[in-house]
């Protein structure tokens, strides 16, 4: 039977799982790409807490009336949460792309994150 696109990603995503772990030192940036939006959150495994969240949904962007699964809000988000990750003293993350190739909306937010100032 043929694998599915969420069956592959599943694969690369655990096989990056395995060697990607935030430590209070060294948080964790996830993202999640749906069809229609973008999500991301700074994660400390060892204690397995969300720390820092930001998604399309959030109301900062209530008054966009663009796509919101797109590049441009991609760059949006990347700068929100990292806007909100410095509020709280957080300055150096790993990148985990969730098994999504470093193209596009993904790297867009990585490369946000990392122009506004988180350092991985």
């Amino acid at each position: 039977m043929a694998e599915s696109k969420t069956d592959g990603r599943d694969r690369r995503h655990k096989r990056i799982r395995k060697k990607v772990f935030g430590t209070p030192e060294r948080l964790r940036l996830s993202v999640y790409r749906s069809l229609n939006h973008i999500y991301a959150q700074i994660i400390d495994d060892s204690k397995g807490n969300t720390l820092v969240a930001a998604s399309s949904l959030d109301k900062e962007f209530k008054d966009e009336k663009s796509h919101k699964g797109n590049v441009k809000m991609a760059k949006l988000v990347g700068e929100l949460i990292a806007k909100r990750a410095l509020e709280k003293g957080i300055k150096k993350i790993v990148f985990d792309r969730s098994g999504y190739l470093y193209h596009g909306s993904v790297s867009a937010l990585a490369e946000a994150v990392r122009e506004a100032g988180l350092e991985f």
